[in-house]
């Protein structure tokens, strides 16, 4: 612990060098009670000590085990003679974190912080919309017309030409993509670091506190997904180069592996956004510091990111297929245009009720995502760190000095 931050709430100070002074340690025998107990020199013989037979001759008995324990001893229930409940000062109780509290938690905060969180959510949601409305009606290319009759050399560049439209349309969208993860990383993890001490927190006080670490927030976004496309494309190139059947087979083998090392390195990295916001650190320094955190603990980030992202595009699907068949029909050709591949996907209607399907969903998913990344961020460093201890202080529960 002795090279880790403490608690660090936004607008603070750097971490850099903090020695982890303030966190509680427990005192030693000496410390609390004077010296250390000695053993007295008048010491029965060996084999003679006895335990008292009966109670009341020195040693109380112990407890009786409950009834519903069955053979042995139960585990002793919170409040009586067991361990007592970890404290809960926010949104998630301040131990070691499961699955259930990580989403509790983020379902916890849009519900008890809903005006904030709504506030948000709805802005950054509309504003995307808006714009990916704008950019499908007038920057995406117009869809390429298939003839089904045309000669196999026609038909393959008609093909790539419809690749390449995909991927000029898919610009624009990757790119609000990309803005829409940056403002609401940045006001969440300022709105959940807050919920877990059980300190609300407005929205000019989660835009003043993220607005400092935007710029650096920007290039973290950035460089990851650049140098996830760097590893793909080494990964691929040598099989491009070489050409034939020998380098089909090795652009697969290399594409296979170049996608793991992406995977891994995503997971690696995937702390890295809470860290730059709540320990004020650099972008090199964050990228180090989640590839830390995650270290050993790879498998399960792994798995909650993965049912994270799964129960969102199942919540997405549920939600936006009732508005895709509204607009569709709201076209004029109704399931026909569905059948034939004739949607008019850049139509007004379409694209207007679409998009306000696109609001409801990105209005309840934002906050989620943003939620499981900063407390699977604040799990990593109570198991790794004790930061638990620095969290209770922070929310000024009696017995952690205040």
């Amino acid at each position: 612990m002795n090279d880790t931050p403490g608690w660090t709430s936004p607008g603070s100070a750097p971490s850099d060098g903090h020695d982890g002074a303030g966190v509680p340690r427990p005192a030693s025998p000496g410390d609390a009670n004077g010296p250390a107990p000695q053993w007295s020199q008048d010491q029965p013989p060996a084999g003679q000590w006895q335990p008292p037979t009966a109670p009341g001759h020195g040693v109380p008995p112990p407890p009786p085990a409950p009834a519903h324990s069955g053979p042995g001893w139960g585990r002793p229930p919170y409040g009586h003679w067991g361990a007592p409940p970890p404290a809960k000062p926010g949104v998630v109780p301040l131990r070691p974190l499961t699955l259930g509290d990580i989403l509790d938690g983020a379902v916890t905060t849009m519900r008890r912080y809903w005006q904030t969180v709504l506030a948000i959510s709805i802005t950054v949601a509309v504003i995307v919309q808006v714009a990916d409305i704008l950019a499908q009606r007038y920057l995406v290319p117009a869809p390429v017309t298939v003839d089904r009759d045309a000669s196999p050399a026609e038909q393959l560049s008609q093909s790539v030409e419809s690749m390449q439209n995909s991927l000029v349309g898919m610009g624009p969208t990757y790119v609000i993509m990309i803005a829409a993860g940056l403002f609401s990383s940045a006001l969440f993890t300022v709105v959940i670091s807050r919920a877990v001490i059980g300190r609300p927190v407005t929205l000019r006080d989660a835009w003043r506190e993220a607005r400092p670490r935007l710029l650096q927030l920007l290039g973290l976004t950035l460089l990851v997904p650049l140098a996830a496309g760097a590893i793909m494309f080494v990964g691929l190139l040598p099989g491009l180069l070489l050409g034939g059947d020998a380098g089909d087979v090795l652009a697969f083998v290399g594409g296979a592996c170049a996608f793991v090392t992406v995977v891994w390195l995503t997971i690696s990295l995937s702390l890295a956004s809470p860290a730059l916001m709540l320990e004020r650190q650099g972008v090199m320094k964050a990228l180090k510091r989640s590839a830390k955190l995650v270290q050993g603990s790879w498998w399960r980030i792994f798995g909650i990111n993965l049912l994270t992202q799964l129960l969102i595009f199942l919540f997405t699907m549920i939600v936006a297929l009732p508005f895709v068949f509204i607009a569709v029909a709201a076209s004029g050709d109704g399931l026909s245009a569905i059948m034939n591949g004739t949607v008019p996907e850049t139509s007004w209607s379409f694209l207007i009720i679409t998009g306000i399907g696109g609001v409801i969903t990105g209005a309840l998913t934002y906050p989620l995502s943003a939620g499981v990344s900063v407390l699977l961020y604040i799990d990593q460093r109570i198991r790794r760190e004790a930061l638990d201890l620095e969290l209770a202080r922070a929310a000024g529960l009696p017995g952690y000095g205040g």
